[in-house]
């Protein structure tokens, strides 16, 4: 027997929604939570139209299109919600559609596993592609191991249920972020920046993986049901902290030469949802701390891009005369979906943005209708850029001392970098 996904009766509705449209064929992808014995789906989304598709008349897939979509919707996905696959609506055959969806779906994870800074290699590795006539309404839904190469469509179920996510745990914590990351000598080269960035998140992320979880105050044990996980409509959830020592933190400073760096500090909110099947205890430590790595490693990225991008300095910043920059990084907005449940989804919002910006990008990436009354915006403080007076500025002869040490990544260069207040996330740029 081939894997079971328990889908939310509102996927189904959207579906069908989709039959309607007269542009085919149809693709979007498959949204929720994996499991070793079953997969939830509590989400579809379709692809958003492409502008020079939509003036063509085309209805060719774009591969391309198809997995950068996915890729934006990852960073929107809190801890716990992951994309599961991929659908297609068309009138065509199904079994001559599945080459295409096999394509699709590998296409789509290994654009995603790019930015993923953790182990994965004891995941559940199926991702289900399912087809969907539009006249006939037909579903053939067929899973694929994506890390075999050679995989081979597997049949599997597709059971439609009301309120698959209405008595999920929720989980979160408040996270002190401190990572500093060396650039390369020449900060021009975007794909040196991108690699030493990830190299030095990978780096932090590995502490984190191997920090203690303390869960409402305690430590459960790791095979431990969280309690509440099988009460029907209940939402428990739960606090936590993640609790990184000192000791492990020394054992990965090195000595580096370097042409500058990225810090990156303040706070940011965590939070994972667990399927109500027996949740453990292991599930929730897990699911929490890929969340706090996906959500800084997102907002770091979106700012070097945005700056690699501009060339130079972009609103929000500000940069003093020793060349080190500050720049805000967006705080993260929640919005619940449209299925019942505690289940919400997220967009980081910059300082220069209004709620309407953050209610587009629902709509496109997600399809969602949103409304500004639905966005919760209380989990994080935007982070302000502090404005340093000169008398609090390095002496010429500290300045002095100081230069021979910034080619090196160690404690001497963090402390060129003013410490933030915390419930703030910001980023540092500092030019050798």
């Amino acid at each position: 027997m081939g894997r079971i996904y328990i889908v939310e009766d509102a996927v189904e509705g959207y579906l069908t929604k989709q039959c309607e449209q007269k542009v085919v064929p149809v693709t979007g992808l498959l949204l929720g939570q994996s499991s070793t014995q079953r997969e939830y789906v509590v989400m579809a989304t379709r692809t958003p139209q492409r502008e020079e598709s939509a003036a063509s008349g085309g209805n060719s897939l774009d591969k391309e299109w198809v997995t950068e979509h996915a890729r934006q919707v990852s960073r929107m996905l809190p801890g716990g919600l992951s994309v599961l696959g991929v659908f297609i609506i068309t009138d065509n055959d199904a079994k001559d559609t599945l080459t295409t969806l096999r394509q699709l779906v590998f296409a789509v994870e290994n654009l995603i596993s790019t930015e993923r800074l953790w182990n994965s290699a004891e995941d559940v590795s199926d991702r289900v592609v399912l087809h969907v006539n539009p006249k006939t309404r037909k579903t053939l839904c067929r899973t694929f191991d994506v890390k075999d190469p050679k995989s081979v469509a597997k049949p599997a179920d597709w059971k439609y249920q009301s309120g698959v996510c209405s008595s999920w745990s929720t989980v979160s914590c408040c996270l002190s972020v401190d990572v500093l990351v060396p650039l390369p000598d020449n900060t021009t080269a975007t794909e040196d920046t991108d690699k030493c960035l990830k190299e030095g998140l990978r780096g932090w992320a590995r502490r984190l993986e191997s920090a203690v979880c303390l869960i409402d105050g305690r430590r459960p044990a790791a095979d431990s049901e969280l309690a509440g996980g099988q009460k029907r409509n209940a939402r428990p959830t739960y606090t936590a902290q993640l609790l990184i020592t000192s000791d492990e933190r020394r054992l990965t400073d090195v000595v580096q030469r370097c042409g500058g760096s990225v810090s990156v500090r303040g706070a940011v909110y965590s939070t994972a949802y667990l399927h109500s099947n027996k949740p453990k205890a292991r599930l929730a430590e897990k699911l929490l701390k890929r969340d706090a790595v996906s959500t800084v490693t997102t907002r770091a990225q979106m700012v070097l891009e945005e700056l690699l991008t501009s060339g130079g300095a972009s609103e929000g910043s500000s940069r003093d005369k020793h060349q080190r920059e500050q720049f805000c990084l967006p705080h993260r907005v929640f919005c619940p979906v449209e299925a019942s449940g505690p289940v919400c989804v997220c967009d980081y919002h910059f300082s220069d943005e209004g709620p309407s910006e953050v209610i587009d990008r629902l709509k496109e990436m997600l399809d969602m209708d949103a409304a500004e009354k639905d966005l919760d915006t209380r989990r994080e403080t935007p982070a302000e850029v502090w404005e340093r007076d000169a008398a609090d500025e390095p002496t010429v002869e500290t300045a002095e001392a100081l230069q021979s040490k910034r080619n090196y990544f160690g404690a001497a260069m963090a402390t060129t970098v003013a410490l933030l207040a915390t419930a703030a996330s910001m980023l540092y740029l500092n030019d050798v």
